[in-house]
């Protein structure tokens, strides 16, 4: 479990990071979503040591991360996996040297022993054998991505943070790595933490969702609730497009039976431009916006 209580991140006095508190429980997907600048990317440089907060606590199961020493932090940061956005595999080194090098910089296995790991943790990934003594521009943007999970969870990490896990992928692609990544965590029964603008990733992995706003933590809850929050700025930021609020629409409607009022509006319109009748008394039949727009001129019957 990590736990944030009151972090707040300024640089030069400018506050980034407002107090943000939040507990993140293990065996669960945390994703933390929200648009540019909104501090999602500094929450996550606090809470793994690459940002000192201005204040405020980073507990890794109880322990201040923060306050610790340098050797204390060690020892967090040994049970900690990293997927880096893009990978951050190493262009010189093969499949296997690449999952395999967070072994040669922690432990002092035999290498028999370590290969032994790579092959479970590569086969826990579905990378086929052939892969192995390829380099990471032999193969696809979709096995580089399954590559570098393996070499986040070789270690058997307790916590696991994943920045932007999906981009450059296509989207059936995204779904296999979102899939993966949501089954070890239960499997392991890691705190996995996704920094993420995919939506796709919220709806199918979204055990618990913080939505940040300027700063600070506006929403929080799971995939489940997301889609009926009634709140303005993360429904401005999730349903941007008129798809995606018609998808919301749709879903409350089968969901809780409910008509949300912009559809029911909708649906009243409708029936007064049918009917030529004003329902409502607001002096307009159907939508009140058509009213200032010019009608299109019909071209004459031929004679």
């Amino acid at each position: 479990m990590i736990e944030l209580k009151d972090l707040k991140k300024s640089f030069d006095e400018k506050p980034v990071l407002k107090g943000v508190s939040v507990v993140m429980d293990d065996g669960k997907c945390n994703l933390i979503i929200g648009s540019s600048g909104s501090g999602k990317t500094v929450l996550m440089k606090c809470m793994v040591g690459l940002f000192k907060p201005t204040s405020g606590n980073v507990l890794y199961d109880g322990a201040d991360f923060v306050n610790l020493s340098d050797k204390e932090q060690k020892t967090i940061r040994e049970k900690i996996g990293m997927l880096f956005q893009g990978g951050a595999l190493f262009d010189s080194q093969t499949v296997e040297q690449n999952v395999m090098f967070p072994m040669d910089m922690f432990t002092n296995e035999k290498y028999s022993k370590k290969r032994e790991r790579v092959k479970q943790v590569l086969d826990r990934v579905q990378l086929k054998e052939e892969a192995y003594k390829k380099f990471p521009s032999e193969i696809s943007g979709g096995m580089q991505k399954r590559v570098a999970l393996a070499r986040a969870i070789v270690l058997n990490p307790k916590y696991l943070f994943c920045d932007e896990p999906n981009s450059g992928l296509d989207p059936q692609t995204s779904l296999v790595i979102d899939k993966l990544i949501h089954e070890i965590t239960k499997e392991y029964d890691m705190t996995t933490i996704v920094n993420t603008h995919d939506m796709n990733s919220v709806m199918e992995i979204g055990d618990h969702i913080i939505y940040m706003h300027q700063g600070e933590k506006e929403w929080e809850g799971n995939n489940k609730e997301i889609i009926f929050s009634k709140n303005e700025k993360l429904n401005e930021f999730i349903f941007a497009s008129e798809f995606l609020r018609d998808a919301k629409n749709m879903r409350t409607i089968q969901e809780t039976g409910e008509i949300p009022k912009e559809v029911e509006a909708g649906i009243k319109d409708a029936i007064e431009e049918k009917l030529n009748v004003d329902l409502d008394g607001d002096g307009h039949i159907g939508d009140p916006g058509k009213a200032d727009e010019p009608s299109e001129k019909k071209a004459p019957p031929k004679k």
